[in-house]
C-alpha cells in the first residue's frame, strides 16, 4: 500500500498540476485573463446573482390566455367556414374554449358538421407530441339545430408548449438587444421559460420588456359616435373602447379590424423628431405591410388612426397624406429609454401569449459585492482555523494533512471552472463546510493508524494497515452525504443546487486527496526519515484508553429524545414553524438607507399607506439595512409584482433596494413539495445503501438515528423562530449526510468487531467500539464547527440562520451516532450475537492475528 511506481507518483502530482493551471485564471481579473496566451486556460468560476447581482425571473405562459386567443380564433375560423360554404348561422360565440353556433335551415346542418370538420381534425405536432399529431377542437350536437365545438385538454396543453417555444426566441431577441453579457434563458418544464441576467442594474426594465406581448395592430378610430356615449352604451358594430397607454383616463373608440399588425414590420429604431427634438420610434413595413398600409392612408385621409400595443392606444394621429414609402414614426409621452425599450420589443417581435412572472430573485451589484467580501473572509478565516487546529492535533502529519486541504480547495475551484458550475453564496458555504469535513479522512486514516500502533504493530505495520483499513469507512461515510447532494441538485433550485455541486465536488476531491495524496506524502515522509514513531501531538490521544460505558446512558439519552421529539411534534401542532416565502408565497425586500440609519417605524408607516396586505419589517444586519416582508397576495401571481413595484416606487428615493424575492402562490406550493420529496427520497437512497453495505438492523437504526437528527433539527427551527426556506431543506439534508457519516464510521467499526470478538457481549463491544472512534468523532467534529462557526460570524446575514442550522446539526449527528444509533442496535438481533449479562469478555476470543512485517 506504501510503494508508489513512478508513474503513479507522476499521476498524481500531474492531476494536481493540472488543478492549479486550470485554477489559475481565477486570482486574476477579466481584463487580466484575456490578456493571457491562448494555450493557457481562460474559464472562471461563474459567479451566481447572489455573488455578482442580477436578477433571477421565472416566466410562466398564461394558459387562460392561450384559451382566449384559440378560442377566438376557432370562432373566426367558423364565421369564415360558414360563409364560405352560404350556410347561415345565428349566436355565434365563444368562451372559455367553449363556442356555440346555431344553424338557420335544419336541412343544413349536416352540411355545416360536414364543412366544420376542418377544424376538428387533428393537427400535426411534431416534436410537441409523442403521438405525432393532436385533436385540438372536438365537436357535438347538444341540440337538433345547435353545434359545440370545445377545445381538447391535449390541444391546449399543445399550444402552451408551442407558446413556449415561441416565446423562447422572442425573450432571447429582447434581453440581447438590453446588451447584458452571458444571460441564461431556458425553458424550464412544460409550460414555463426560466431567465437569468447577471449584472442587471434596473430589474424592472426587464420585467417591463417581459410582460409585454407586444402585439401591435394598426386600426382605424372610429368617429361615428362620441366615445364617452360608446362607453356608457354600446359600441357600434365591430369597435371596440381602449385606454391611452399615457393616460388611463383617456379613451378611444377603435375598430377591431386591424389595417397592419406588428408581423408586418422589418424594423423599429428609437430616434429623435427633427421639428420638436422628443423621442420617438421611426419603423419600416416589408412589402405586404407597405403596400397594406399606402392603401389604407390613402383611403382614409384626414381620419385619424389608432397606433394599438397590447389593446392600448400609443397614439391616434390623423393622416395628412398617402404613406406609401412603407415607413413612418410613432410619437407619443416618450423618454429616451422608453422609446428605445417600444423599438426593442417591435424588433424582437410579439410573444404569442402573456408570460407571468411567477418567482423572480433580484440581488443589487452592492449586495453581491458585499457577499463576495463576506465569503472570502469566512473562508480564509475557516482556512486558518482549520489549518492551525491539525497542526496542533496531529503535529506534522498535520502538515500533510493541510497540504492535501490545499490541493484539494485547488480542484474544486478547478472542477467548478471547467465544468461551468455557478458558485453562489450557499455554494461558497458548501467550500468552507468541505474544508471541515475534508480533514475528516485525513482524521480517521491517523486515529486508525495511531490504533494499529498502540495494538502492538510496528509504525509501518500501523501506517499500511491504517491506510488499507480506513479507505472502506471513508467511502462508506463519504457516499451517503454524496447521495444527499445528488438528491439535493435534481430536487433543489437556484442557489440551492450551486451547495449541491459544491459539496458534491468537495466529497470527490477529498476522498481522492485524502486517500492517494495524503497517501504519498505520508509514504515519504517514512521513506526518508524512517521514523520509529508517530509525530508528537497535543489534542489527538485525548481519548485514548477510553472506557466511557456509553450504553449506561441509553435509557436516559432514549428519554430525553423522546421528550425533545414529542415537544417538537406538539410545537408543530400549536405553533409550527416560521415558513419563509419559498414555501408560502410572498415578497421579501432587503433595503438599506441612502443616509443614516433605516427608520423602522417609518417604514411600516409608509407601507401601511400602499395597501399591499400584511407586512413584517425588522433590521437586518447593520442598521441601515431593513428587511420587509409582505405575505402572498390572494389571487394571481401577477398581484406579487404589483407589491413589488408599489414598494419600489415608495422607498427607492430614500433606499437602496439591495435584494428582491417573490415567490408566487404557483411555485410555492411547488417547492413545499418538492422539499418535502426531497428529504424522503434522501432518507429512502441512504436506507438502501447502507442495507446493501451493512445488515438490516444497521440501516434501520441509521434512518432511526437520521429521523432523530432531522424531528429535532426541526424542532430548534420551531424555538428560535428561524425562518425556515429552501435554503433550510438544504442544511437539512446535510445534516443528514453529516450525521450519516458519523454513524457509519461507528458502525463499520461495530461490524469489524463482530467479527473480531465473537464472544463480547452486545453491550460492551458498543462501548469498546464507540471509544475507539471517539477521538475521530470529537476530532472531526471540532474541525466542522471551526469551519462553520467561521461562516457563521464572518459570513453575512444572508446564510446566517443557514450556518446556525449546521451548527445545531453538527452537535446533534455527532450526539445521536454516540447515543441513538449504537443504543438501538441493542434493540435488533443482530446475526450471531445476543447479549448475555453474565458472559465475560475473553481476549483469547480475538481471531484475528497480526500480519507479517511490511516494509516501504
Amino acid at each position: 500500500m506504501l510503494h508508489f511506481p513512478r508513474w503513479k507518483t507522476a499521476l498524481i502530482w500531474l492531476v494536481v498540476l493540472v488543478a492549479i493551471v486550470l485554477a489559475f485564471p481565477n486570482v486574476l481579473s477579466k481584463k487580466e485573463v484575456a490578456a493571457l496566451p491562448s494555450w493557457v486556460p481562460h474559464t472562471q468560476m461563474t459567479l451566481g446573482l447572489d455573488l455578482q447581482g442580477g436578477s433571477y425571473i421565472l416566466l410562466q405562459v398564461d394558459r387562460q390566455d392561450v384559451i382566449k386567443d384559440r378560442t377566438t380564433a376557432v370562432v373566426e375560423d367558423v364565421r369564415r367556414i360558414l360563409r364560405d360554404k352560404n350556410i347561415g348561422y345565428t349566436g355565434l360565440g365563444g368562451k372559455n374554449g367553449d363556442i356555440h353556433v346555431a344553424i338557420r335551415d335544419d336541412s343544413k346542418v349536416d352540411a355545416a358538421k360536414q364543412a366544420l370538420q376542418d377544424v376538428t381534425n387533428p393537427t400535426n405536432a411534431g416534436m410537441f407530441s409523442s403521438g405525432g399529431s393532436v385533436r385540438e377542437v372536438a365537436m357535438s350536437q347538444p341540440q337538433p339545430d345547435t353545434l359545440h365545438l370545445s377545445l381538447t385538454s391535449d390541444g391546449i396543453d399543445y399550444r402552451v408548449r408551442n407558446a413556449v417555444t415561441q416565446s423562447l426566441e422572442v425573450v432571447r431577441r429582447r434581453i440581447d438587444a438590453l446588451g447584458t453579457t452571458e444571460p441564461v434563458i431556458q425553458r424550464q418544464g412544460s409550460n414555463r421559460i426560466l431567465v437569468q441576467v447577471p449584472g442587471l442594474g434596473n430589474p424592472q426594465r426587464l420585467k417591463n420588456l417581459l410582460n409585454q406581448t407586444a402585439k401591435l395592430t394598426f386600426r382605424m378610430v372610429d368617429t361615428s359616435m362620441p366615445v364617452q356615449q360608446a362607453m356608457q352604451g354600446t359600441p357600434p358594430a365591430g369597435t371596440s373602447v381602449l385606454p391611452s397607454q399615457d393616460d388611463p383616463n383617456q379613451h378611444y373608440l377603435v375598430e377591431k379590424r386591424v389595417l397592419v399588425s406588428g408581423e408586418d414590420l422589418t424594423d423599429a429604431q428609437p430616434g429623435f423628431d427633427q421639428r420638436s427634438n422628443e423621442p420617438i420610434v421611426t419603423f419600416r413595413f416589408d412589402t405586404q405591410g407597405a403596400q397594406s398600409f399606402g392603401r389604407a392612408t390613402q383611403q382614409n385621409v384626414g381620419k385619424p388612426f389608432a397606433i394599438v400595443l397590447d389593446n392600448k392606444v400609443i397614439s391616434a394621429p390623423v393622416i395628412r397624406e398617402p404613406i406609401l414609402g412603407g415607413s413612418g414614426q410613432i410619437s407619443g409621452n416618450f423618454t429616451p429609454q422608453s422609446a428605445n425599450d417600444l423599438a426593442i420589443l417591435l424588433r424582437a417581435g410579439a410573444l404569442p401569449a402573456t408570460l407571468n412572472v411567477v418567482q423572480e430573485r433580484t440581488v443589487g451589484p452592492g449586495l453581491g459585492a458585499d457577499s463576495i467580501a463576506a465569503g472570502e473572509t469566512a473562508a480564509v478565516i475557516g482556512a486558518i482555523a482549520v489549518v492551525a487546529f491539525m497542526l496542533i492535533a496531529y503535529g506534522f502529519l498535520g502538515v500533510l494533512a493541510n497540504v492535501a486541504l490545499l490541493a484539494n480547495l485547488i480542484m474544486i475551484i478547478a472542477l467548478l471552472s471547467v465544468l461551468g458550475a455557478t458558485l453562489t453564496l450557499p455554494g461558497i458555504a458548501g467550500i468552507v463546510l468541505t474544508m471541515g469535513m475534508a480533514v475528516d479522512s485525513n482524521v480517521l486514516i491517523y486515529e486508525r493508524i495511531r490504533e494499529e500502533r498502540r495494538n502492538g504493530r510496528s509504525l509501518i505495520q500501523a501506517v499500511d494497515t491504517g491506510f488499507s483499513r480506513a479507505l472502506a469507512t471513508i467511502l462508506d461515510a463519504n457516499i451517503t452525504t454524496l447521495i444527499a447532494a445528488v438528491i439535493l441538485f435534481y430536487l433543489g433550485s437556484g442557489p440551492i443546487r450551486g451547495f449541491a455541486v459544491t459539496l458534491a465536488i468537495g466529497i470527490v476531491t477529498s476522498v481522492f486527496t485524502a486517500y492517494t495524496l495524503t497517501r504519498w506524502l505520508v509514504s515519504q515522509w517514512i521513506r526518508r526519515r524512517r521514523p520509529k514513531e508517530m509525530p508528537k501531538a497535543r489534542i489527538s490521544g485525548l481519548a485514548d484508553g477510553a472506557k466511557i460505558p456509553f450504553m449506561g446512558f441509553r435509557r436516559i439519552t432514549f428519554a430525553i429524545s423522546i421528550v425533545l421529539a414529542l415537544a417538537t411534534f406538539t410545537g408543530l401542532v400549536t405553533v409550527n414553524m416560521n415558513y419563509g416565502i419559498d414555501f408560502t408565497g410572498g415578497t421579501l425586500v432587503e433595503v438599506q438607507a441612502k443616509d443614516g440609519s433605516a427608520e423602522i417605524g417609518d417604514i411600516r408607516s409608509r407601507l401601511s399607506g400602499l395597501d399591499v396586505g400584511s407586512v413584517q419589517v425588522q433590521r437586518f444586519g447593520s442598521p441601515e439595512e431593513a428587511l420587509i416582508r409582505v405575505q402572498a397576495e390572494t389571487g394571481s401571481d401577477a398581484a406579487q409584482q404589483r407589491v413589488i413595484n408599489e414598494i419600489r416606487g415608495e422607498f427607492s428615493s430614500d433606499y437602496t433596494i439591495r435584494r428582491v424575492e417573490s415567490v408566487g402562490p404557483t411555485v410555492s406550493d411547488e417547492l413545499a413539495t418538492a422539499g418535502t420529496i426531497a428529504v424522503g427520497v434522501a432518507l429512502l437512497a441512504i436506507l438502501v445503501y447502507i442495507w446493501f453495505r451493512f445488515e438490516w438492523q444497521f440501516a434501520l437504526g441509521a434512518i432511526i438515528a437520521t429521523i432523530h437528527d432531522v424531528v429535532l433539527t426541526i424542532g430548534m427551527f420551531i424555538i428560535t423562530g428561524i425562518e425556515f426556506d429552501l435554503s433550510s431543506i438544504a442544511a437539512v439534508l446535510t445534516i443528514v449526510g453529516y450525521s450519516l457519516n458519523d454513524t457509519v464510521v461507528v458502525y463499520d467499526r461495530v461490524r469489524e468487531n463482530l467479527r473480531r470478538y465473537k464472544k463480547m457481549p452486545l453491550t460492551d463491544l458498543l462501548n469498546f467500539s464507540i471509544n475507539e472512534t471517539l477521538s475521530r468523532t470529537v476530532l472531526t467534529a471540532l474541525t466542522t464547527l471551526i469551519a462553520l462557526l467561521a461562516l457563521f460570524i464572518f459570513g453575512g446575514e444572508v446564510i446566517r440562520s443557514f450556518t446556525f442550522a449546521m451548527i445545531f446539526g453538527v452537535v446533534v449527528g455527532t450526539y445521536s451516532s454516540i447515543f441513538i444509533a449504537a443504543p438501538v442496535l441493542i434493540s435488533f438481533k443482530l446475526r450471531g450475537l445476543s447479549e448475555k449479562p453474565g458472559e465475560k469478555f475473553d481476549g483469547e476470543s480475538r481471531v484475528e492475528k497480526a500480519p507479517a512485517k511490511g516494509s516501504v
